[in-house]
């Protein structure tokens, strides 16, 4: 059985948690598409053509370490405006879709360009200072050296190149269930969510 849920959302809003929760509840495989751009983002740094990274992406790559770092999102954020880049990864993250048992996708186009045909769809936010207060606390956490408004500025320009590119902008699919986690905990975020994929779940029985 193919079973695909699309969660989207901007950094650091939880959408990344959530994904990793929602599969490990309903047993469904789980992949986060920000690795694969940041992976392709990781070899661009690393001297390749952005496309030619996109097309030589393997598994290994995604195991890489530094794929967490700043430097890596801010790559991952520009490769991810370049149409060419898109493509090279699309077929993977839909035959990942699909594949049976269900799978769980997070990303920022899942819902309106990867799996537009999805049975369910989520749009996790939050606001500009609790997701820059979370990603600070990440950073620093891994020893990162940083401030809260370094972090805050990073994210609010991300967004912004995120949702102003031309190709498979930063938007909530039509019908999405938006999942605002600005006032969630981590546990309540997760019910939301999980309650979403069962109500669907259950129509389709």
């Amino acid at each position: 059985m193919g079973f695909t849920v699309a969660i989207d959302g901007p950094a650091a809003a939880g959408k990344g948690t959530i994904s990793k929760a929602v599969a490990a509840h309903f047993g469904f495989a789980h992949l986060d598409t920000g690795l694969l751009y940041r992976a392709t983002g990781r070899r661009m740094l690393d001297g390749l053509e952005a496309v030619e990274a996109a097309e030589a992406l393997t598994a290994e790559d995604l195991e890489r370490d530094g794929l967490r770092s700043a430097e890596a999102a801010r790559a991952a954020s520009q490769v991810a405006a370049i149409p060419e880049v898109r493509k090279a990864l699309l077929d993977f993250q839909r035959a990942f879709a699909r594949r049976y048992g269900g799978a769980v996708l997070d990303g920022r186009d899942i819902g309106t360009v990867i799996c537009p045909e999805a049975e369910v769809k989520l749009f996790v936010t939050a606001s500009d200072p609790v997701r820059a207060q979370r990603r600070f606390d990440e950073l620093i956490a891994s020893g990162v050296e940083t401030t809260f408004d370094e972090v805050l500025a990073d994210l609010k320009d991300r967004d912004r190149r995120d949702s102003a590119r031309a190709s498979a902008p930063l938007k909530p699919a039509e019908d999405a269930h938006l999942l605002d986690t600005t006032d969630l905990g981590i546990e309540a975020a997760v019910e939301a969510a999980v309650t979403v994929v069962k109500q669907r779940l259950e129509q389709g029985r």
